[in-house]
């Protein structure tokens, strides 16, 4: 099966470094097809960092799918655009977080998150209400590091990630930890050893359940609120996003 992987920031080296991590874990038969867009943030942190990366996300997901691509990966911990590309994709699409959260779920009672920049807590929180799990979720932290601090690498980033998920494990009383963010996918292993607590990838869990999906058959439903956008004008900058083809965006 092909599966397509979307960094919806535009930091060509991140979708480098995902891609990497989700063709380690995929099964023999998949291939990952990593991508991000032309146009965008070259980072997502918060809420206007996000609008302005879905017009791209949603393109390539519809490219993707043309492309042969069976389902998608919104590789963003925000879960950015997941419900919009839904609606345009026919193979199932799967956001990080919620992946991350329901994999903690099943192999512990309680999890926390640890995320880059505080003001992604609040977001994160959310997230967790609306997938049910915020008797799960023991907390949220933030390790107050840039997205692009983690690309850059350097080993003050990792520092503090590790003394954040240190203090997860103690005071939180978590029995798994999830990394809050895409950009950290390649530190899992190394948190994990000096952490010495199991730690949670959104990006590999994504590849893992999406992979099971498909290979069940299932499909994004269109029988209510993920139905096809309704082909009409857009106007302006956005014409050529309007609706039409029901793949494509």
């Amino acid at each position: 099966m092909k599966l397509l992987l979307v960094n919806p920031n535009t930091t060509a080296s991140m979708t480098e470094r995902l891609g990497a991590s989700a063709r380690a874990v995929a099964a023999p038969g998949t291939e990952i097809v990593a991508v991000n867009p032309a146009m965008g943030p070259v980072s997502i942190e918060g809420y206007y960092d996000e609008a302005f990366s879905v017009p791209g996300l949603l393109e390539e997901i519809g490219r993707g799918e043309r492309n042969g691509c069976a389902g998608s990966i919104v590789a963003c911990f925000d879960d950015t655009g997941l419900d919009a590309a839904r609606t345009i994709a026919n193979g199932p699409v799967i956001g990080i977080c919620e992946a991350a959260m329901h994999a903690a779920s099943l192999i512990s009672t309680g999890f926390s998150v640890v995320t880059t920049l505080p003001r992604s807590v609040r977001i994160i929180e959310d997230l967790a209400l609306r997938y049910g799990m915020e008797r799960r979720c023991l907390r949220v932290r933030a390790a107050n590091v840039a997205v692009l601090d983690l690309e850059h690498g350097g080993p003050e980033p990792r520092e503090k990630l590790l003394r954040e998920v240190e203090r997860a494990r103690d005071e939180d009383g978590a029995e798994v930890v999830v990394l809050g963010c895409a950009g950290m996918t390649d530190l899992v292993n190394w948190v994990a050893e000096q952490a010495g607590i199991q730690v949670i990838d959104g990006v590999t869990a994504a590849v893992k359940l999406l992979e099971g999906l498909v290979g069940l058959g299932f499909r994004t439903s269109k029988l209510g609120a993920y139905a096809s956008p309704l082909a009409k004008p857009y106007t302006g900058d956005f014409a050529r996003f309007a609706p039409g083809d029901p793949a494509g965006g």
